[in-house]
């Protein structure tokens, strides 16, 4: 069976990514697989093409409800007869498509997992017959993952009850190894059947601004990138609104979407976003997890994410065309005590509130390091890679390196000498010296380490004390109020074993420094292809998308779209080797883009 030639038939592209055809070959087989893959790393490749060749029908399970209606129009649109069946289909349109989907007329059902713990559901479902089942974001499934959902668990016993034993496909884009290892436990994958393909994203630059002027930044960076989608992630429904009323003012074309919105305004919303009528969408983190749009170039978090899972799924929406992109992260210390606040009142155990400690401080961690952005992810989940990524922040800061172990010496001293009983904020209050705290019941100012740092300011002692915890050098206790232990690598620079090294700090003003933002030129436009025939396609393009009610992108990505562009078909042979054209695309959409191309070429030859 020639795997390629299905690939290119069906949807339209020459090779497989890597693990893609691993992982499929698995599920051919009968087996159980498990696919751990970076957001846009072309994970349901993995269970469509199968489906196309699989005598049965392919059930795939996904918490994700506004995710199910793009994934069937997408796969719908290059003639793989696909449906859905969840809480927002009507009971008249239920019965219809499922005497559709006993027809056998079907090979892809999407189904919500509460559907399968529904007994009168589960008892039609085991009379079809089912090739492979699908988990999508089995990372749900997991005491250990960042959005488990315990009601999810029920589902798999029913699921491995089903009869004629189907293949199994579990997916997930955010997996640690704890989780990796929880997962093939509980869905019976053994480890050779684990495929991780690595979640580096060679097209996503990672940055992060410190100390500027957020609402100043956003409204710069939009300006600088109007022509292009985006979306703006925010922590708080208020933030949301007040982001989307400053833009507005501005006279940017934006959405917004939060749970406080009702349902059509947040549908409304969403389809703008889709359907290329809004170019930016500020949002807190409900919006994303349904959304398969390939053609967002960047996405700016306003306040930072409460874990490296939540922020690596929300960045990794920007790019999956595979075109360049940005990941820009506004950081700022104080926004952490948001999270910590909601850590604190939130209804979970002790050790389910200390498990969100640490992982927000391990976002922490990121948004003060010094090391590659990328690498700092990459070694997060596990992967060992020594290789920069060259393009985030990190690697593009050319300041020098200046050797800071004294400093650090008396800032972990003053900690030990403390009795490592306090936190960052009293700590810091010793070094610098401040009156409220010499003259106590503590008799702090009898400490060597008192007043060891009066020139600095208290926001600088701060951030020192940070960048130490963040690289290791200085742990954080649990609890309410946090306080600072030395670690084993802490000790080493005390005893003189190892040196502390930083980038020099630039002159801070105590006021937010205004924002600078070049003003780039697209992100799509590398100058190997004309932008103006670009422009042309991605016109005719929406034409077809507003007739057809679906969105722009699942027409043609950005991406087929520049091929089309460096390639300049003129017959149907050629319009199919562009990648991302299939043979159902071609008979749809041919003719007509060929003569689009075909116009512009000679217009511009008249012209010149």
């Amino acid at each position: 069976m020639n795997l390629e030639a299905i690939l290119k038939d069906e949807f339209g592209y020459d090779t497989f990514r890597i693990g893609q055809k691993e992982l499929i070959e698995k599920i051919l087989d009968g087996q159980k697989a498990m696919g751990i893959m970076p957001t846009g790393g072309g994970k349901s490749i993995c269970y469509q093409l199968p489906a196309t060749i699989l005598p049965g029908l392919t059930l795939v399970v996904s918490p994700l409800i506004s995710l199910m209606k793009d994934q069937v129009d997408s796969l719908n649109e290059v003639g793989i007869p696909s449906t859905f069946l969840n809480s927002t289909v009507e009971w008249h349109d239920r019965e219809e498509r499922m005497r559709y989907i006993e027809s056998g007329a079907v090979k892809l059902l999407f189904v919500a997992p509460e559907k399968i713990v529904d007994d009168e559901f589960y008892s039609w479902l085991s009379g079809l017959e089912i090739s492979l089942i699908a988990i999508d974001e089995a990372h749900v499934l997991s005491s250990w993952g960042h959005d488990f959902r315990d009601s999810y668990l029920k589902m798999i016993d029913p699921l491995k009850n089903l009869p004629g034993s189907p293949a199994w496909l579990a997916l997930t884009a955010t997996a640690t190894q704890q989780v990796q290892n929880d997962l093939a436990k509980i869905l019976e994958v053994p480890d050779k059947n684990i495929i991780k393909t690595g979640f580096e994203r060679n097209n996503l630059a990672l940055k992060i601004e410190r100390k500027v002027d957020k609402d100043e930044y956003v409204l710069n960076y939009v300006k600088a990138h109007i022509d292009e989608s985006g979306i703006i992630y925010a922590g708080r429904r208020e933030d949301v609104d007040s982001i989307f009323s400053f833009l507005k003012e501005n006279g940017i074309k934006v959405g917004r979407y939060h749970a406080g919105l009702s349902d059509q305004e947040r549908h409304t919303q969403q389809e703008d976003f889709l359907f290329d009528k809004t170019n930016v969408i500020v949002a807190t983190n409900a919006f994303g997890m349904g959304i398969n749009k390939t053609n967002v170039r960047y996405v700016l978090h306003y306040a930072i994410p409460g874990t490296i899972e939540n922020y690596y799924q929300e960045v990794g929406r920007a790019g999956r065309d595979g075109l360049p992109a940005e990941a820009i992260l506004l950081y700022a210390p104080i926004d952490l005590r948001l999270h910590q606040f909601f850590i604190d009142q939130s209804l979970g155990d002790d050790q389910y509130k200390m498990s969100l400690k640490n992982k927000l401080f391990d976002m922490h961690r990121y948004a003060e390091t010094e090391i590659c952005l990328m690498k700092f992810i990459l070694d997060y989940f596990g992967e060992k890679n020594t290789d920069v990524c060259g393009r985030c922040t990190n690697c593009l800061d050319n300041r020098q390196i200046v050797d800071i172990t004294s400093d650090a010496q008396k800032v972990l001293s003053c900690v030990v000498r403390m009795d490592q009983r306090y936190g960052k904020k009293t700590v810091s209050r010793v070094l610098v010296g401040k009156e409220d705290v010499a003259n106590d019941w503590r008799n702090f100012q009898e400490l060597s380490t008192f007043g060891i740092f009066k020139g600095k300011s208290l926001s600088e002692t701060g951030r020192l004390i940070d960048f130490l915890s963040a690289n290791g050098f200085l742990k954080t206790s649990g609890g309410k109020y946090p306080i600072l232990l030395l670690s084993k690598k802490g000790a080493d620079v005390l005893k003189g074993k190892i040196n502390v090294a930083r980038k020099e700090e630039l002159n801070r003003s105590s006021s937010k420094r205004k924002s600078k933002v070049s003003i780039n030129k697209p992100m799509v436009a590398d100058g190997s292809f004309d932008m103006d025939l670009f422009e042309k396609l991605r016109s005719l393009r929406l034409e077809f998308a507003r007739k057809q009610a679906i969105a722009p992108f699942m027409i043609f990505s950005d991406k087929t779209l520049k091929d089309m562009c460096v390639r300049i078909p003129t017959n149907s042979e050629e319009f199919l080797a562009v990648s991302g054209v299939g043979k159902y695309k071609l008979e749809q959409y041919g003719d007509s883009f060929l003569e689009e191309i075909k116009n512009y070429q000679e217009n511009k030859q008249t012209v010149s």
